[in-house]
């Protein structure tokens, strides 16, 4: 079986990493979060082989528990789901119901990495309904409200979680300046969970547990949507009853959740045959599809549209298109083109004609492509080597040996694994150092630049730099290159100002630093290196160097191209 196994698996998406006749052990790739458990990874098989019709919808009967959010929550932890699965079967003995946990809490930790962005954009929670008394209620506490945590004890305060529980310390930059925290508490005031840390220690689920209360917080509603659909997906397998829950805010405004109807999509047969170079039947299409676990619900000319096409994926008045219904637990099917995807992946790659693509693309390139372009051309044109260096770098690095200020808005890494690595850089020139000096034992000379990204007040910018280790060159062969530089940006030759650095700014030698200046607004610095800092990253040949922002250069320099 094992063997059958290998064989497909790969077609569906999940390559296999070993097998043999007890386990089999796939890989899941981060665009099928669906099949991220047991009991999903079989369903998507049954429906792959066709063994069983698995259907779209998942099926949800009314509940009646309430769950009430406090206004509280739309600064905290806006988005508040949850739902009720009854009658789950666990296993037949002790050891298939502890097998039942550990995979039940290893789904979970599963989606709160991938769906749940590490528990940010969505945070779940699974309880023994049994332990509880509803109605719920969602609110905020202050820090110093006390309850028992999960695995412990004795209560704790929020604040003593976040400092000293393992959950607490891990997660506690999410809550990063909040003076109140959302917590899940039943009508006997029992506290549920601290979202998104910890859940509380009498809800804990055991090997008798049947019925389940399951909660998700978040910010993103998808993600939250989809991680509430996959747990109850997975219980629901188990033969588990999926029941609704009403969830009332402060406006008295009510709403049924969890909604397991299928979305309906609408995808042109001619994106079909414009991508796949096929022509399917309804057969065909409705075999495919149904393999990857959604359904056609039908085909049709369409009425009601753009008259002429402007995109793949518009349905143009007059041509067929297909509504597919497919389960709205798969998160990763946001476009027809999606859809089309799976409806290769369902035929059959190697089904698919051997033929060219008959589609001729004219792409229009950005302003900002046009001027990374010519800020190439011209490194290289005086003989300099592109190279690509880590976006991380390090205080030390980037300001202390290179007498550069810190900008506003440093970006700190907050769990860094290595003292090199603490912050996202600001200048590139001192990891061009770096390399520099991880090949000082090559023979010089070593002509380098980059065009990368920097990060200064939390938001991305382009910078260009370049650094060339040589005997017999200095601050000419630097003011060479950036006058090179400039012309090639198309700069006009009375725009352009040299200024002389102050002594002690920057990594420049005293008289031998200058700023760019373009317009009267200054957009780079150029010279000689001084030693001190060329010893700092340990070279100790001549070096000169330059570094620019190239959004400044953009916005006083036209483009010659436009």
């Amino acid at each position: 079986m094992a063997e059958e196994w290998s064989e497909w698996l790969p077609e569906l998406g999940c390559p296999v990493d070993s097998n043999s006749d007890d386990s089999i052990e796939v890989e899941v790739f981060p665009d099928r979060p669906d099949l991220l458990s047991h009991e999903t990874i079989a369903r998507a098989s049954r429906s792959f082989l066709s063994t069983s019709e698995v259907g779209v919808d998942l099926p949800v009967s009314q509940g009646e528990i309430k769950l009430s959010v406090s206004s509280d929550l739309k600064d905290v932890r806006p988005i508040v789901m949850g739902a009720v699965v009854r009658g789950v079967d666990t296993g037949a003995n002790a050891e298939e119901k502890e097998d039942f946990i550990q995979t039940l809490m290893d789904h979970q930790e599963k989606l709160h990495m991938t769906l749940g962005r590490r528990r940010k954009f969505a945070s779940i929670g699974v309880h023994d309904l049994s332990t509880l008394k509803p109605p719920f209620r969602v609110t905020t506490v202050p820090s110093d409200f006390s309850f028992m945590p999960l695995a412990c004890s004795e209560e704790m305060t929020i604040e003593r979680i976040l400092k000293e529980h393992p959950k607490g310390a891990e997660y506690s930059h999410l809550m990063d300046g909040m003076e109140r925290f959302p917590v899940i508490i039943d009508s006997e005031d029992m506290v549920l969970s601290f979202p998104p840390i910890i859940n509380g220690s009498h809800t804990t689920v055991h090997e008798e547990t049947k019925d389940f209360f399951i909660d998700v917080t978040g910010w993103d509603f998808r993600s939250c949507e989809s991680c509430l659909l996959l747990v109850c997906l997975s219980m629901s397998e188990r033969g588990g009853v999926v029941e609704s829950i009403e969830i009332s805010d402060s406006n008295e405004e009510f709403a049924r959740i969890p909604n397991g109807d299928a979305r309906k999509h609408r995808v042109p047969e001619s994106l079909i045959r414009k991508i796949l170079g096929l022509e399917l039947d309804s057969e065909e299409l409705s075999r495919s599809i149904a393999k990857m676990g959604g359904r056609l619900e039908g085909s049709q000319t369409v009425t009601d549209g753009p008259n002429e096409r402007g995109r793949w994926a518009d349905c143009v008045v007059g041509e067929i298109e297909h509504i597919i219904s497919m389960p709205r637990w798969r998160s990763d099917i946001m476009h027809p083109v999606d859809v089309v995807e799976d409806i290769a992946i369902g035929h059959g790659f190697e089904n698919l004609p051997e033929v060219l693509s008959s589609t001729h693309l004219d792409a229009i390139p950005l302003d900002s492509s046009n001027l990374d372009r010519r800020f190439g051309e011209s490194m290289r044109s005086c003989g300099l080597q592109e190279v690509q260096s880590l976006t991380l770098s390090n205080e030390g690095d980037q300001f202390e040996i290179m007498r550069w200020p810190q900008e506003e808005g440093l970006a700190l890494i907050s769990n860094p694994i290595t003292s090199d690595h603490t912050i996202l850089r600001q200048y590139i020139l001192p990891s061009l150092l770096k390399l520099l000096a991880a090949n000082r034992h090559h023979e010089l000379p070593q002509r380098v630049y980059e065009l990368g990204t920097v990060v200064r007040d939390y938001n991305n910018s382009q910078r260009g730099a370049w650094t060339c280790a040589e005997v017999g060159s200095g601050f000419t062969a630097s003011k060479g290159i950036a006058q090179a530089l400039l012309r090639d940006l198309g700069a006009e030759d009375g725009s352009v100002e040299f200024s002389p650095t102050e002594p002690g700014h920057g990594p420049w030698i005293t008289g031998r630093g200058s700023h760019i200046i373009v317009k009267g607004k200054i957009i780079g610095e150029f010279g000689e290196i001084a030693p001190e800092v060329s010893i700092g990253f340990g070279i100790k040949s001549p070096i000169q160097a330059g570094e620019i922002d190239l959004e400044a250069i953009g916005s006083v320099i036209a483009d010659p191209v436009s």
